[in-house]
């Protein structure tokens, strides 16, 4: 994923690292345990699972365990083009933020890069994560609220998803095409139409499969068709939208003659 140059999940009880740097950001959180670090021969420590930690590139750090039990740790490797080098100075200044909403954001951006075929709402997720650590580091660009234009950004952002729905597209070829900052965009379709266009993307696919699976496609040939990853990707969305599997749902459904395939499915759901 643009952005991301790699993702770390790690438990260490005695692992001690020595004096090292990074050519990338790394942006870590923890689910349980605590972090004692030297950051540019300035000690600190990181507990509990509301903390985020920033470490810059190019500047040495170690880290050590503090407890008997170790510590879990998240992190995301950044590169500049999420944060400038600039921001070094400001980062070393204050590595640790006691940020719940930061860290919440970080821990959904981890699961949705554990699914394949989420990328859209990953980068949805990167670019608010990116927003909240300017503030951290006193980058002052407020973040605009959606005005008169919200309407006809949030249009065009839907018109564009409903024709690359096969397809996909990124954030970013978004927000240049429609000239929008990507999380001013994100707003303005959540208020438009009570959802995030991530949301909105995977609930399209969803009902076009529904469709496709009442004409008596194949779950494999449906995911392909609608612009899911893979069966399993369509499996895993399907089932958290419609109660069942796209075969249970498919084997068990009868098209009525001009109907709609909404409250077609004649299984228990639940």
């Amino acid at each position: 994923m643009p952005g991301i140059a790699e993702v770390f999940h790690a438990h260490f009880t005695e692992h001690a690292y020595p004096a090292h740097t990074h050519d990338t950001w790394a942006l870590m959180i923890l689910n349980d345990g605590a972090v004692d670090f030297a950051l540019d021969r300035h000690r600190h420590d990181a507990t509990g699972t509301g903390t985020v930690v920033l470490l810059p590139p190019g500047v040495s750090h170690d880290g050590r365990t503090v407890t008997a039990n170790g510590f879990h740790k998240r992190v995301l490797y950044l590169d500049t083009s999420v944060l400038p080098e600039e921001l070094t100075g400001r980062a070393v200044d204050g590595p640790v933020f006691g940020d719940e909403l930061l860290r919440h954001r970080i821990h959904q951006l981890h699961t949705s890069l554990g699914q394949a075929g989420d990328g859209f709402e990953s980068e949805s997720r990167l670019a608010f994560i990116r927003e909240r650590l300017h503030r951290h580091l006193h980058v002052f660009r407020p973040s605009r609220s959606p005005g008169r234009e919200a309407n006809r950004l949030a249009a065009a952002l839907r018109d564009l998803l409903d024709s690359r729905l096969a397809t996909g597209m990124s954030l970013e070829e978004a927000a240049a095409l429609l000239h929008a900052h990507p999380t001013h965009l994100i707003r303005c379709f959540k208020q438009t139409y009570g959802l995030p266009p991530h949301a909105y993307l995977t609930g399209k696919r969803i009902e076009r499969a529904r469709g496709l699976l009442l004409d008596g496609s194949r779950p494999a040939e449906v995911a392909a068709t609608v612009g899911f990853h893979d069966q399993a990707h369509l499996h895993r969305h399907f089932t958290r939208h419609v109660g069942t599997t796209p075969a249970r749902y498919a084997s068990r459904t009868v098209r009525p003659s001009g109907r709609s395939p909404q409250g077609a499915y004649s299984g228990r759901q639940g």
